[in-house]
């Protein structure tokens, strides 16, 4: 076997079955990851998607050797490389800036729920991957690639992460370059789904509550949520069986049953309703370049026994694009005074206090910091301007959304081109994932995002894996 050609080719899974079977070592592949970002991700050209190496990865995948070799095995991640999102708690001594200059020297005391999990399934932890500066709630006209904790993200495949493309860009970037086996990221509104559709990759978002948030810096807690970047779909689904559950350092987790291993074939596509949601969804990025590739993969889908209800339109399309609220910005406020309160990382304690010292070292947010002044002048969670606003969200999202659209059209999931449906999404709390489809006209990464409603994360992935079986095609990206 050629070790660099499979690590670089092949899923989590099947490198976690090769590593099982003796094929290859965690070691092995550890150091294969590590050397690849020293070659491609640092220096004046590099990719700069990992913000800092773990120095206890090679124990880890030393650990993992030994283990298996005594004949003890953790389950498929067992010994498997991952990089993870900057704004999540690690016990390495990596710090957890969540992309800003002011916190680029926290470390945190405790690591995140799901490290531990992914810990205690013997994944290798290789690292923190950079992101947009506070989940991209700093400015308003802040590019996706930048942070002032870790600079500029490059897009493996040329072109920028420009504004709006999510802030989970280091993670994308990462997988899509190879530099690990899978990568974490989050997601408030479209920050797994975008990157991964512009990095050619598979992005998953679980509902809302399927991960605990424990050990992460929030933004928008009544929809944030962990997922997971990927190179397949059964990678994604893997990942979450082993990163969900119930945690009572974070609620919201305690509404779902645990989510077991789904042996289940993926199947065939016929008898599935695939509603496409046209009006103020669909309908708003297409254009000469990618309406050809979206009706070629309506056409191969209709041609694997799929039947494609179009449109089928959210009933509240021209509200839900319209609504603006004001839950970002009150929740984030928050939300962060209260874990800046409790940790005080680098001496801070407000959101205030950011803000100032912001404004003393101006050079750390050269894109200004509009975003983050809005949210410390709004009202608290309990003023009736925020209740009527998450209440009209969901509303808009749920039975005048995703719920309706489903219904109305008799239909099993839905899918939109791109992530077009990022706010609707978001709003619900649903389970959202990407599956990159080859390229559009101009040579640009296209990409397909499919959801349902909150809490069917299992039949979305089942769906979604028929989905890319015929669909399904990741560029990979000319590196040298």
């Amino acid at each position: 076997m050629d070790i660099s050609t499979f690590l670089l080719t092949e899923s989590a899974r099947a490198i976690g079955t090769a590593i099982a079977a003796g094929k290859l070592t965690s070691v092995q592949a550890t150091r294969f990851y590590l050397n690849r970002i020293k070659q491609f991700d640092e220096g004046a050209n590099g990719i700069n998607a990992v913000r800092t190496i773990s120095p206890i990865a090679l124990q880890l995948a030393e650990a993992a050797d030994h283990e298996i070799s005594t004949g003890r095995s953790r389950g498929a991640l067992h010994g498997v490389p991952f990089l993870v999102k900057d704004n999540i708690f690690t016990a390495d001594g990596a710090t957890a800036a969540a992309g800003s200059k002011a916190l680029a020297e926290f470390v945190p005391s405790y690591q995140a729920t799901l490290i531990g999990k992914l810990l205690d399934a013997g994944a290798v932890l290789l690292g923190k991957t950079n992101m947009t500066e506070f989940a991209d709630f700093v400015s308003d006209v802040m590019p996706a690639e930048y942070s002032g904790a870790g600079g500029v993200v490059r897009n493996p495949h040329g072109m920028r992460y420009d504004r709006g493309q999510g802030s989970s860009v280091g993670s994308a970037a990462a997988v899509a370059a190879r530099f690990c086996a899978f990568a974490i990221g989050t997601e408030t509104q479209n920050s797994v789904q975008t990157p991964a559709v512009f990095s050619s990759i598979v992005g998953f978002k679980p509902t809302v509550g399927r991960v605990s948030r424990h050990g992460i810096v929030p933004l928008v807690p009544s929809q944030d949520s962990p997922g997971a970047l990927t190179v397949c779909v059964d990678d994604a689904a893997l990942v979450l069986q082993t990163i969900s559950g119930a945690d009572m350092r974070d609620t919201a987790t305690l509404g779902f049953f645990p989510i077991a291993e789904d042996n289940e074939a993926a199947g065939t596509l016929r008898g599935i309703r695939i509603g496409v949601p046209r009006r103020f969804a669909a309908d708003l990025v297409l254009n000469s370049e990618r309406g050809p590739a979206l009706e070629r993969v309506l056409t191969a889908l209709a041609g694997a026994g799929a039947t494609i209800v179009d449109p089928c339109d959210f009933p509240s399309a021209e509200q839900l694009h319209e609504v603006r609220s004001s839950v970002f910005r009150t929740e984030f406020k928050a939300s962060l005074n209260d874990l800046l309160g409790s940790l005080r990382p680098c001496g801070f304690s407000s959101l205030q206090e950011l803000i100032d010292w912001n404004n003393t070292y101006p050079e750390a947010i050269p894109y200004g910091q509009s975003l983050m002044e809005a949210a410390n002048a709004a009202a608290g969670i309990d003023s009736l301007q925020y209740i009527n606003d998450r209440r009209r969200d969901v509303a808009l999202s749920t039975l005048g959304g995703i719920s309706g659209a489903l219904a109305a059209g008799g239909a099993d999931v839905l899918m939109v081109p791109m992530t077009v449906a990022a706010k609707c999404t978001g709003k619900a709390g649903a389970p959202v994932i990407a599956i990159p489809a080859g390229h559009d006209l101009s040579g640009t990464p296209f990409g397909i995002t499919l959801f349902a409603e909150p809490g069917a994360d299992q039949r979305l992935l089942r769906i979604a894996m028929a989905v890319e079986s015929v669909i399904g095609q990741r560029i990979i990206p000319s590196m040298g």
